[in-house]
């Protein structure tokens, strides 16, 4: 079973820095297909960054710029380093793993993490 555990979530002012990390059991980050999604309380999860099966790196246009997302390969663990952070980052964050299918990203395939809080305050 895929078991994914973040941490690296905190308060910060905006324009601060955060980095989070995902360290998984069960899935090898080598194999790709993970990403990082947020969600706030009522709303629908949506996704920030991913890479997909190639290796490539994606991010929604909110955080394009100021998000990187990166992965060790050694350490097993995804990292998601979060720049200039705004207000409307804060949310929680999920670690999000084994989400292809073949070549393609369905994110219904995901398997999850518990999730970690990040508050930015203006």
């Amino acid at each position: 079973a895929v078991n994914l555990v973040e941490s690296g979530g905190g308060s910060v002012q905006a324009g601060g820095s955060l980095r989070l990390s995902c360290a998984a059991s069960g899935y090898s980050v080598s194999n790709h297909c993970m990403g990082w999604f947020r969600q706030a309380p009522g709303n629908e999860r949506e996704q920030v960054a991913g890479i997909d099966v190639s290796g490539v790196p994606r991010y929604s246009e909110s955080v394009k710029g100021r998000f990187t997302i990166s992965q060790d390969n050694a350490k097993n663990t995804l990292y998601l380093q979060m720049d200039n952070l705004k207000p409307e980052d804060t949310r929680l964050y999920f670690c999000a793993a084994d989400c292809c299918d073949g070549s393609k990203w369905y994110s219904t395939l995901c398997s999850w993490g518990q999730g970690t809080q990040v508050t930015v305050s203006s």
